[in-house]
């Protein structure tokens, strides 16, 4: 099942606790600025969709997978195993175009 978040929803946590945006810093040490785009369940696992200003420009998404650590706080994962990515970018496609299809 996949769910969006809502303004009551325990999926839009990210957004609640830091707004529109976060920062993370990439491989290179710089800190890029990703809007979070959405927030959703896939297979029973949490996820975030994030974009740069640029990914926003050339219709582009990044896949994180939200985790909880030891203190409770929300950490985000790469999703390097490519069918998992699949798997969830295809859900947001149909969040956002709708589908009676849901992984």
């Amino acid at each position: 099942m996949t769910e969006s978040g809502g303004s009551d929803s325990p999926l839009s946590e990210l957004s609640r606790r830091y707004g529109d945006s976060v920062e993370l810093l990439a491989d290179s040490g710089a800190v890029l600025t990703y809007r979070i785009a959405a927030e959703l369940i896939v297979a029973d696992t949490r996820y975030a969709i994030l974009q740069t200003k640029k990914m926003q420009r050339d219709d582009e998404i990044e896949v994180f997978k939200v985790v909880s650590n030891s203190d409770g706080e929300l950490e985000l994962e790469s999703v390097a195993d490519e069918e998992e990515w699949e798997l969830v970018a295809e859900a947001f496609d149909d969040m956002q175009f709708g589908s009676d299809e849901r992984p």
